[in-house]
């Protein structure tokens, strides 16, 4: 499915910065979402500025839109952190072993080369962090030809709240 790989977005105070994630992990019970990322990227920056973020995905096969807004909190060097290391698989460690932080400049693509890495010299660890986004509001529209559907989930009050919405 397409929600595997959403839109988070974040604020700096300036402007919305948006990007696609690779979900990790979705706690119903808890409405908690799991995301991985470089501690050194701007989006962490932001996050420390502005916990907000909103989450977006959608599928055409499904004809089904997520819109989710919430807070974020940020795992670094920790438990959370150390629990989602153990679990990744090598070829997802590789992208926290690259000596800078994503965006930077270089001269050459070549300089990054995933397959060049040493996984048991440099601790990339270092570079790990975890985003995990709770839910606030949900948003879902389903497209049909015989009248769209849309409906809020609002748990900002401590309590459950959903209602239809004119598309």
């Amino acid at each position: 499915s397409l929600f595997h790989t959403p839109t988070l977005s974040t604020f700096d105070g300036n402007r919305v910065s948006i990007r696609t994630m690779v979900l990790r992990e979705f706690a119903q019970d808890k409405r908690l979402i799991r995301f991985h990322t470089d501690y050194r990227s701007i989006k962490i920056q932001q996050l420390k500025k502005d916990s907000h973020g909103a989450v977006h995905g959608y599928d055409p096969s499904l004809k089904i839109q997520i819109r989710l807004d919430g807070n974020i909190n940020l795992h670094h060097k920790d438990e959370i952190t150390k629990g989602s290391w153990e679990l990744s698989k090598d070829m997802s460690k590789e992208c926290y072993f690259v000596g800078g932080p994503p965006g930077s400049k270089i001269d050459d693509p070549t300089e990054y080369e995933p397959s060049t890495f040493n996984l048991k010299t440099f601790n990339g660890f270092d570079n790990f962090c975890v985003i995990v986004f709770e839910i606030e509001s949900m948003e879902f529209l389903y497209l049909k030809k015989s009248g769209h559907r849309r409906a809020i989930h609002n748990w900002s009050t401590g309590e459950h709240q959903a209602s239809w919405l004119i598309p």
